[in-house]
Parts: C-alpha cells; sequence; structure tokens
C-alpha cells in the first residue's frame, strides 16, 4: 500500500518549526555569552584600577639626619639662637656621608648661624630663606674636586631667639 500523499505545504512547515527554534537558541546563547564576556572585562578592568602597573613604584621612605643642637651668639645685640636641625638626605649612604663630614657640617653651620642677627630670623620668609641657606653649605663639596651631597630639605625641629 502506498502511503497517503501530504501536501508539500506541510512538509516545509514542519521542517521550518525546528529551524526557527534552533536560531532562536542560538541567538540566545550567543548574546548570554558576550554579556559573560563583557562583563567580565569589565570586572577585570575594574579590579586593575585602569592604570598600567608596571609603571607603578612604591612611595620613596624619606631618610631624615638630625644634628645636634646648635646654640650660637647672635650679632648685634646681645642675644642668641638655639635651634635643632633635621636634614632630609636622598638615602642612607648620603647620611652616612654627611655624618663622616659633620665636624666640617657643623663648622659651617654654627658660622652662617652666628653671623645672623636677631631680626634677620624673625618671619617665617626669613627662617626659609635661613633653611636654604643651610641647603646650599651642606650641599657643597667634602672634598676639592667632590660631589655635592643630595640633601632635598632642611627642617627645624626647635628656633628659640634670646
Amino acid at each position: 500500500m502506498a502511503a497517503p500523499a501530504v501536501p508539500v505545504e506541510v512538509v516545509e512547515a514542519e521542517q521550518a518549526a525546528p529551524a526557527r527554534k534552533s536560531k532562536k537558541k542560538l541567538f540566545v546563547v550567543v548574546g548570554a555569552l558576550v554579556i559573560l564576556l563583557g562583563g567580565g572585562a569589565g570586572a577585570w578592568f575594574f579590579m586593575q584600577g585602569g592604570h598600567d602597573t608596571k609603571t607603578a613604584e612604591a612611595p620613596k621612605v624619606p631618610v631624615y639626619l638630625p644634628l645636634d643642637t646648635f646654640t650660637v651668639n647672635l650679632q648685634g645685640a646681645e642675644q642668641f639662637l638655639q635651634t635643632d636641625i633635621t636634614l632630609q638626605v636622598a638615602d642612607a649612604s648620603q647620611a652616612d656621608a654627611i655624618k663622616v663630614h659633620m665636624p666640617r657640617v657643623r663648622s659651617r653651620l654654627l658660622t652662617l648661624l652666628s653671623s645672623k642677627q636677631a631680626d634677620e630670623l624673625a618671619t617665617a620668609a626669613d627662617k626659609k630663606k635661613l633653611a636654604q641657606e643651610i641647603l646650599a653649605q651642606v650641599k657643597q663639596p667634602f672634598d676639592p674636586n667632590g660631589k655635592p651631597q643630595q640633601v632635598d630639605d632642611v627642617l627645624f625641629t626647635t628656633f628659640v631667639i634670646q
């Protein structure tokens, strides 16, 4: 017996229905993958902070070298200056180099400080100027052909004029 004839339109409709379902599934899966990958990439970028980690360096820890107290007579009146000075240097090797030559450093600074008058040290601007002068004295090479010291800052920890 021969099978009954099925109209062509019915056969095409049955074959087309599964194809549409599989295309819909494919679009959903691809869409979900795009969202997941995009979210993962976004999360990675956010966690990295949005900057290049190769160029990030740890901040350099400052090296301080406190000097012994200076007490000098000031010019002009019968007044004296007592001050404690701390130097901020580039690194520990610079601090060691200055320590080796401490008598020369103290001599330079005592000469500078004792050449001042009380009215030259009254304001904050005067103290800032003095700090620059001290910096220049400490940076001078200890040897005639030597390199200057790497001193970054001069800090007054006490400053008393009487």
